[in-house]
């Protein structure tokens, strides 16, 4: 197979706004298991985009991003259920800033052997395909980026901004996160940035220039999203696999404490992820071992064990379907950094 055989088809992006999964959401609370616990999920999303007090912080791990969720999750930035974001540098950069410069994720298949892959220079992520030489591209975009900018350090924040500003007059596919984000002031955090197509880029560019260079100070990061966190007060999770952005975000509320504020728990939680908890790992610690950390609280809180593609976007357009985001403003927390 020659690799135009092999990137036909590409992944279509659900949109939750033209399928209403109310029906099938309201069915679920009367069953069991997996289905009962989405439910739940889905009221707890609710709550959180019905409490206009309420700052919630979207954190993506995993690839469902390019697995058919890009468009999911600029659907709930702009229509006001989430406020913030922690992602994986990968979300952000490798799947969401790739399809904004015009390129395509790609069905594939597991039983393709990976050595063929290698020589076409096919990247795969289970059953899906990346061009790799468009890939490279996107690396490219972020070094470039990085050669027009003040030399010295940014927050993952600050950087991913000025993609967002970059965007608007350059990108071939508009609604990307980033994009969308920049304009209805979401901010982006990837708190482990260089684990990314972005890393190359930034690895380019400080190579070329040893010795007065951008840089991403991930302390930075921690200190910017802290500060989010004093200044809102009551918060929200909804937690897309593990990792980094999900302890990132949680821990907030300890740095607040560390920091002399005293801020309370995240009063919301919902966590979709396949991990097994008895490694004891962060990305499968439950959301009840959290609150024993002071992280969440334990009140309306959703472990839901399963593939994020499969329950994301029923949850998602049942809160959208639901409307109440029309009765609330955008935080615009990002003005919390605009210089004076």
């Amino acid at each position: 197979m020659n690799k135009k055989e092999l990137l036909q088809e590409t992944i279509q992006h659900v949109d939750i706004t033209a399928h209403d999964t109310t029906p099938i959401i309201n069915a679920m609370r009367g069953m069991s298991f997996t289905s009962r616990d989405t439910a739940r999920a889905a009221d707890i999303l609710a709550m959180m985009t019905r409490d206009r007090a309420c700052t919630n912080i979207l954190t993506l791990a995993g690839s469902t991003s390019a697995a058919g969720c890009m468009k999911v999750y600029a659907d709930m930035a702009r229509y006001k259920m989430i406020d913030v974001v922690v992602a994986t540098g990968a979300s952000i950069i490798d799947m969401d800033l790739f399809e904004a410069l015009g390129f395509k994720h790609y069905k594939g298949r597991v039983d393709i052997p990976d050595k063929l892959l290698r020589e076409l220079y096919i990247d795969r992520i289970y059953d899906t395909f990346i061009d790799e030489e468009e890939l490279q591209v996107c690396d490219h975009a972020t070094y470039a980026l990085a050669n027009t900018l003040e030399k010295r350090p940014y927050s993952s924040r600050e950087f991913i901004s000025e993609l967002g500003k970059w965007l608007v007059s350059n990108a071939v596919k508009k609604d990307s996160l980033i994009q969308t984000c920049y304009e209805c002031g979401v901010p982006i955090f990837c708190p482990a940035f260089s684990d990314s197509s972005a890393g190359f880029g930034l690895a380019k560019h400080q190579w070329e220039n040893p010795d007065h260079h951008l840089s991403i100070d991930s302390v930075r990061d921690f200190v910017e999203l802290t500060r989010i966190k004093i200044a809102a007060g009551e918060t929200g999770l909804f937690m897309v696999g593990g990792g980094v952005p999900k302890n990132f975000a949680q821990d907030t509320v300890v740095c607040a404490e560390i920091l002399g504020h005293e801020v309370p728990m995240h009063k919301y939680a919902v966590q979709i992820t396949v991990a097994d908890v008895r490694d004891g790992a962060c990305s499968s610690s439950t959301l009840k071992e959290a609150c024993s950390w002071g992280k969440v609280d334990v009140a309306y809180e959703q472990m839901v064990y399963a593939e994020g593609t499969t329950v994301i976007p029923l949850i998602a357009s049942n809160v959208y379907h639901a409307g109440e985001w029309k009765n609330r403003e955008y935080k615009n927390w990002a003005r919390l950094f605009e210089k004076k």
